[in-house]
């Protein structure tokens, strides 16, 4: 193992968070806080509790998720994306750095940064609602699985993108609506039964019943399947990583 190159890649893309502080840290913790204040405050007063939670307090962790997620997307794609639009990742490439190592630095930076964006989050919450984690272990294990996997995909996303535009598809065309529709906001046990089926193909639904479960013990499908399906998109994306650097896709041209 290299530490050392692995070590400079993971400082380096952390340098460039405390370069770009404002759009970083700053900007997606002011926005969620406008979601407290719209949807706990204003409209939260108006719905009753839901599962023995009061509705600021449930929407907590989808909002979490919410930012984890587009962000640890975000983050590992550009870092990725970048050299390959100047050309120094062929600089990498013919360095003595493995593919592993080259992945562990990127991906371990942008879910590093990921995981002090969604602790920054959580403590912004208690500013408008009263804090509660009745798992605090398995709140940062699902925290840990969600930010690594959500920056291999977007790894992937940074590999396979051939413009900035494309970097932006995928996150606004697929990530975001699927964690507006994945529970974030509602239990899903108050949709129709029909609407309620469709939603369980929403991978999404699993990884905020988890993390909801983790805080107040309630859930929307069974804490065992929502981790179980959060290492099989892990999976999957380790594998697509690993088919990337095997057949150089997008790496060697």
């Amino acid at each position: 193992m290299n530490f050392r190159a692995v070590r400079a890649i993971y400082v380096f893309e952390m340098s460039r968070t405390a370069r770009t502080l404002l759009q970083s840290i700053v900007s997606p913790v002011l926005s969620t806080s406008l979601y407290f204040i719209v949807f706990g405050a204003a409209i939260g007063s108006r719905i009753p509790e839901i599962e023995g939670v009061s509705y600021g307090a449930f929407i907590v962790p989808g909002l979490i998720m919410l930012m984890l997620l587009t962000q640890s997307v975000a983050n590992a794609s550009f870092g990725i994306y970048f050299p390959r639009f100047t050309g120094t990742i062929y600089e990498l490439l013919s360095a003595p750095v493995s593919a592993f190592e080259i992945v562990l630095g990127y991906v371990g930076a942008a879910a590093t940064k990921s995981l002090i964006l969604g602790l920054i989050i959580l403590a912004t919450a208690g500013l408008f609602v009263p804090p509660r984690i009745d798992h605090p272990l398995w709140m940062l294990a699902f925290l840990v699985l969600t930010a690594v996997t959500f920056s291999l995909l977007g790894f992937i996303i940074g590999i396979w993108a051939d413009g900035f535009e494309k970097l932006q598809v995928i996150p606004l065309l697929v990530i975001t609506p699927l964690t507006f529709l994945g529970g974030s906001f509602y239990s899903i046990d108050v949709l129709p039964p029909f609407w309620r089926t469709v939603t369980l193909f929403n991978p999404v639904v699993y990884l905020v019943s988890g993390f909801r479960w983790s805080f107040y013990g309630v859930a929307d499908v069974g804490v065992g399947l929502s981790l179980g399906m959060t290492f099989v998109f892990l999976a999957i994306c380790l594998a697509v990583v690993w088919w990337i650097f095997r057949t150089g896709y997008r790496l060697k041209n």
